[in-house]
């Protein structure tokens, strides 16, 4: 397995750095790249750079690597980056790594995306598989670019055979050390849920999705397959697991609050209302057949971990 050379976007988050881990355990040579800075030091040895994925400093550091493995993990979510600067990365970024992978001799590619871009809707039949229409629709801008980035992907996967590509589409990532919204709301100790309203709701655990980040990375089979923990629970369940005291609001409440409050500090997307109003429920029936893969955390440990760790 020595000599193999594996480059993670996305190192300074929580996912990310954990699937460079184990990859260092299984032989490789691990290289990580992310837009952010690093913070808390790796507990293995990898290069690190901080860069753009769409500036030149990225197509210098393929060049000196020649990653034969590229797992781009770096989708960036947070809302407190503008919306012109998460699209270039998001997009133009992802562009431009898949293209520095063809032009530098990668022959693997794993791109994760989110199931947000299949959207909440009442209509929703349950469950929700690869060949199901993308719903999340131009209502909320916010969500835009992950929509295109993971059409760009999709695209790629079969232009680009040589190359070959997973795009994974997991459901809610929550653990102790992630630091995305689901995980920052299941911690808080005050949790408006929308009045009338408990959708059937999935997580999966950060450890989980390692896993299945590593099969896909190491499999043979390539395309789009949704990722998901092992079972569905209420949503107002979720927030009794979690210690949180639980606050009715109205819908249009919620909307109007979140759309005032992402004027002066956007860190709750405005589309979540609708994921806490109706059902978004996937099936990854197909990832698990294919890789050869099951989670081994449920939903109820998966709240619990993640409400019990202190936020960094």
């Amino acid at each position: 397995m020595s000599g193999r050379v594996a480059l993670v976007t996305g190192i300074a988050g929580g996912i990310a750095r954990q699937v460079g881990a184990e990859l260092v355990r299984r032989g490789y040579t691990v290289v990580g790249v992310d837009y952010r800075r690093l913070g808390r030091p790796l507990d293995y040895p990898a290069e690190v750079y901080q860069a753009n994925y769409n500036k030149t400093k990225v197509e210098d550091i393929f060049r000196r690597h020649r990653p034969s493995l590229v797992l781009h993990l770096g989708r960036v979510g947070n809302l407190k980056e503008r919306m012109g600067k998460r699209f270039d990365l998001n997009v133009v970024g992802s562009r431009k790594v898949m293209d520095l992978g063809l032009k530098y001799g990668t022959t693997r590619l794993v791109v994760l995306s989110t199931f947000h871009i299949y959207g909440a809707h009442a209509a929703n039949h349950i469950p929700i598989s690869e060949e199901d229409p993308v719903r999340a629709g131009v209502a909320f801008p916010q969500i835009a670019d992950a929509i295109q980035a993971d059409s760009q992907a999709l695209l790629w996967t079969y232009q680009h055979p040589e190359m070959q590509t997973v795009l994974l589409r997991p459901t809610n990532i929550i653990g102790p050390h992630v630091q995305n919204t689901m995980s920052g709301i299941l911690r808080r100790r005050v949790i408006p849920y929308v009045l009338g309203f408990d959708p059937m709701t999935q997580f999966i655990h950060a450890d989980d999705l390692t896993t299945a980040v590593l099969r896909a990375a190491e499999g043979a089979q390539v395309g789009v397959y949704n990722v998901a923990g092992p079972d569905a629970i209420p949503w107002r369940a979720a927030l009794a697991v979690a210690g949180a005291h639980q606050v009715p609001v109205p819908s249009f409440v919620a909307f109007a609050a979140l759309a005032i409050s992402g004027r002066f500090s956007p860190t709750i997307p405005p589309y979540l209302v609708n994921f806490f109003k109706s059902p978004c429920v996937i099936t990854d029936a197909a990832f698990r057949a294919a890789f050869d893969w099951a989670p081994r955390i449920g939903a109820v440990a998966a709240v619990r971990s993640t409400a019990a760790a202190a936020e960094a």
